[in-house]
């Protein structure tokens, strides 16, 4: 793959001017802006892979305005503030979408102007139009009108997800990229879509209300040869409430567009962001770090004792990583029932919980769910409703499965899958607030230090691995840094 980051095969950046090399100085510019205008910025993350881009940031897991005020007050002067709503319904995703938002709003007072950003998945599922529609209005609530433009910004360009032409891609198993809406993500099944021009994504999520041509974007071409006063510009220009669709294939585009977003928002206008994870980085001129390895995994002194791996993600990517992972050798691997769970069977936590304890003692541990779909009762479902019902009462007992068995203090622990992740961290590890230490693979899976957390968890990295992120081979991968046995990263994950 080319190193700004551009498909081989899409048509749409053929004869474009090249990615823009300035991307140093947009960064200190980023930076300049935001301290004049005492710039925060809050990222209501649906689940906790949103951070994988970033360092030396907070994440808070409770909607609670001292944490936030906390993970404010830290150089970057921005947080995560993980919602989880990617595991519910549409109108609890609006409430707790909101509920959030206010608590940061609220520790901004005093303090500076909160940019607020809507973080979902860079393949495109999660809670698009409820979100946002809950943002709009409390921003009408609070400031009287709602934002000026929505920027839908969906690259992860670290896991090879950009977009040109207004088409959304993403990197597959061959290094070859794809429409996302041909992927597997597209199929999904509380969240699945047709569409891979963004403008048609947009329309299709809103199922009409939302006309196409209603919609702007910002080119590459634009981007890349006019910079951020171009931007500006556009922004300028939009009628009032407009979505916008923003291009980029590498990093420089993203912080092109937040060094035009920061001087248009410096001007009067307001913006609000729908975002993958690397837009982020851009908006709060974040430099790039080198992957964590061996020792700075710890905040301390590696403790003795082996690791956890806790595996809910059931898209096939993850259950062929866990494949993987088991050929390895070298772990214990431990299976809770699902359709046991559903059942309420009586002792299944406890039993596997147990059976964890006792393994950790002797080697490396992978806790999986069964690997079959089922609804409520046990039985095969594919609904969407069904979908989320079941993912939140499994990991539910995921959490409560590794509650227990920390006990034995693992060294570290590795959660596999967004929903999973989160309820592993809050009901699991206990963990309030938790700092962003930086990411086993460049830009990829963030390594989380609790701060506030039961007394069990403090010391103990916690490893927050995407169900959608790298290849077959990256959970190994991933156990190996953690292991200490891998040394350098592997190029081919860098899509930089």
């Amino acid at each position: 793959m080319p190193p700004d980051g551009e498909p081989p095969a899409a048509e749409e950046l053929r004869g474009l001017p090249p990615a823009r090399q300035d991307g140093a100085a947009l960064r200190a510019s980023v930076r300049a802006l935001r301290t004049a205008g005492a710039v925060l910025t809050g990222v209501l993350d649906d689940d906790p892979t949103g951070s994988q881009a970033m360092h030396g940031v907070d994440v808070v897991t409770v909607p609670d305005e001292t944490a936030y005020a906390a993970a404010l007050s830290r150089p970057v002067a921005a947080c995560f503030a993980l919602t989880n709503t990617r595991s519910v319904a549409e109108v609890q995703a609006a409430a707790l979408t909101t509920e959030a938002a206010r608590s940061l709003l609220a520790a901004a007072r005093g303090r500076g102007r909160m940019q607020l950003v809507s973080r979902s998945d860079s393949t495109l599922r999660g809670h698009l139009l409820a979100e946002v529609t809950a943002l709009q209005e409390l921003c009408r609530e609070q400031r009287g009108r709602g934002y000026d433009a929505v920027l839908l910004v969906p690259a992860f360009l670290e896991a090879g997800r950009l977009t040109a032409g207004d088409i959304h891609w993403a990197r597959g198993g061959n290094g070859q990229h794809v429409p996302v809406g041909q992927t597997e993500f597209a199929r999904d099944r509380a969240f699945g879509y047709s569409s891979s021009n963004l403008k048609d994504f947009i329309a299709e999520k809103s199922g009409g209300t939302i006309s196409r041509g209603d919609i702007a974007s910002i080119s590459l071409a634009n981007i890349r040869v006019g910079g951020p006063d171009r931007v500006a510009e556009l922004l300028a220009e939009l009628p009032h409430g407009r979505w916008v669709v923003v291009n980029a294939a590498a990093y420089a585009d993203l912080e092109a567009v937040a060094c035009g977003v920061l001087l248009a928002e410096g001007a009067g206008q307001s913006f609000l962001f729908r975002t993958g994870p690397s837009f982020v980085r851009a908006l709060t001129g974040t430099e790039p770090a080198a992957p964590l390895r061996s020792g700075q995994l710890w905040p301390g002194e590696r403790p003795r004792g082996n690791g956890l791996i806790v595996v809910g993600s059931h898209v096939g990517l993850t259950s062929r990583q866990l494949a993987v992972l088991r050929d390895q050798g070298g772990i214990t691997p431990v299976e809770l029932s699902v359709p046991a769970v559903l059942r309420r069977q009586p002792g299944v936590v406890a039993e596997t919980a147990r059976q964890v304890t006792a393994a950790l003692s002797e080697s490396d541990v992978v806790l999986y769910t069964s690997r079959a779909v089922a609804d409520s009762t046990g039985r095969a479902n594919t609904g969407k409703a069904a979908s989320l019902t079941v993912a939140r009462e499994v990991s539910a007992a995921v959490a409560r499965t590794v509650r227990k068995a920390v006990a034995a203090r693992p060294a570290w622990v590795l959660a596999k899958g967004g929903i999973t992740a989160h309820d592993v961290a809050l009901h699991g590890l206990g963990i309030r607030r938790a700092e962003v230490a930086g990411q086993l693979f460049p830009g990829m899976i963030s390594v989380l230090w609790p701060v506030d957390a039961i007394a069990e968890a403090i010391g103990i990295p916690y490893v927050v691995f995407p169900g959608n992120t790298g290849d077959d081979t990256t959970l190994a991968e991933a156990v190996d840094i953690l292991r200490g046995v891998s040394g350098e990263p592997l190029a081919r994950h860098d899509a930089t």
